[in-house]
């Protein structure tokens, strides 16, 4: 049975959660295999709408295994209170599972993400606020708390120390902010420990072994492929590998393991935070210009506001060369297209299919960050439709311009489109091409 990965194509907030929750019942385990609670998955299920942060949103697929692995930062005290939200709400999370290598998300790690976003200036990131970079960074430099030290006092209080030890100095004499106490920190982690106990285990070995047991294992990842820290639009990235790739290390799943990789895109481009994006709509000169106006229609039809933050999204048309970038980086066999219920009523739809930078033209996405900072969209435009599409079910039902659209969008991006979303609700899709 297949393992198959599956990513965001674009800047994040494209619908991964509905994708998700479309293969549920077809899928014995989801995987979560990078970031943090920086991350929001909204998923409706009938009348009811679930927002996710840190848990994989296959924990409200009855029978579904739901893991979080060792890729993930992870913030416990996000991780219970999701969990009793939805226990309130009546949604079994007995069958979770957090490997035992994931790092913690602790209170200096939010408190040194907020001090030095605010210590940067107009040279913000545009983080969240909520510590995963951090965690990440003492990851990388070998002084993080996984999960398992929370099981041996004596190891977690040398690693808070140790952590410590740097981090007051710079809250002190950098940021003028108050020192952290060790005790503080350790007293904190150790008070979740017996909730913790049951759900820890070897991730890794359990996906592996599923795997020879011919189950089916879902990776989804958080953020999407332009805000993975390698090939995203760096600096203004994410703090860890929203790749396909990074399925492979933040769960211990060997690559030769993965049978299919499916991208989810929106019909249009949305990004949250700092960053190029080329085909943004703004006001030109103050003014409350066209751009504008299709702007506000997007994020407004959309309902384009950060699931985590609530934050305004940043909004604009759709980018080809950024979906074929995601094709290419990502070994896409199949997309998922979201949102196209959005851009009913439009007369003309512009599509991005290249990039004008000083005169010169680029057909994908430039290397150089620079060039892509200053990179004008060339756009064709496609008719559009002004029939409610909410209903449609199969590709047929969908209106002739509709159909011309994602058939367009197919040829410039890469690879076949596979499905696509016409409405919030759970059975909200149409499929063209079987997933699994």
């Amino acid at each position: 049975m297949p393992a198959i990965v599956l990513i965001g194509a674009q800047w994040g907030d494209e619908g991964k959660g509905k994708a998700t929750d479309l293969l549920g019942d077809r899928v014995d385990y989801v995987v979560k295999f990078n970031g943090g609670n920086n991350a929001g998955h909204t998923v409706v299920v009938g009348d009811q709408k679930y927002a996710l942060h840190l848990l994989p949103s296959g924990i409200l697929s009855p029978g579904v295994v739901p893991v979080i692995a060792n890729g993930v930062v992870v913030d416990i005290e996000v991780l219970f209170d999701e969990l009793e939200a939805l226990s309130a709400r009546g949604v079994d999370v007995s069958k979770l599972l957090v490997s035992a290598n994931a790092h913690v998300i602790t209170a200096y790690h939010r408190t040194i993400d907020r001090v030095t976003e605010r210590f940067l200036g107009k040279r913000q990131i545009g983080t969240t606020g909520r510590g995963i970079g951090p965690a990440y960074a003492d990851k990388i430099n070998r002084v993080g708390i996984r999960i398992q030290d929370l099981f041996d006092e004596n190891i977690l209080r040398q690693k808070v120390e140790g952590a410590l030890d740097q981090k007051n100095h710079l809250l002190l004499k950098v940021y003028n902010r108050r020192a952290i106490a060790v005790d503080e920190v350790v007293d904190d982690l150790l008070s979740y420990v017996e909730r913790l106990r049951p759900m820890v285990a070897d991730t890794g070995l359990v996906l592996n072994q599923a795997l020879d047991a011919d189950k089916t294992v879902l990776f989804e990842g958080g953020q999407a492929t332009m805000l993975d820290v390698d090939h995203g639009t760096y600096p203004f990235v994410t703090s860890s590998n929203a790749t396909s790739g990074g399925a492979a290390t933040g769960s211990g799943v060997a690559p030769n393991r993965f049978d299919r990789v499916i991208a989810v895109v929106k019909a249009y481009t949305t990004r949250v935070g700092s960053g190029p994006f080329p085909t943004e709509l703004l006001a030109r000169e103050g003014e409350w210009s066209y751009t504008a106006e299709a702007g506000e229609f997007l994020r407004s039809a959309g309902f384009e506001f950060g699931t985590t933050t609530g934050r305004p999204r940043r909004t604009g048309w759709y980018d080809a060369p950024i979906a074929r970038y995601a094709a290419r980086v990502n070994g896409v066999t199949d997309f998922v297209l979201t949102k196209l219920d959005v851009l009913t009523g439009l007369e003309r739809i512009p599509v991005c299919v290249a990039y004008d930078v000083d005169g010169t033209r680029f057909d994908e996405v430039p290397v150089n960050q620079s060039d892509f900072h200053h990179a004008a969209p060339i756009y064709e435009e496609l008719p559009g439709w002004s029939e409610d599409i909410t209903g449609a079910r199969s590709f047929a039902d969908l209106p002739k311009a509709a159909q011309d659209y994602v058939v367009a969008l197919e040829e410039m991006s890469g690879s076949r489109m596979s499905a696509i979303g016409v409405g919030p609700g759970r059975d909200a899709i149409v499929v063209r091409h079987d997933l699994i």
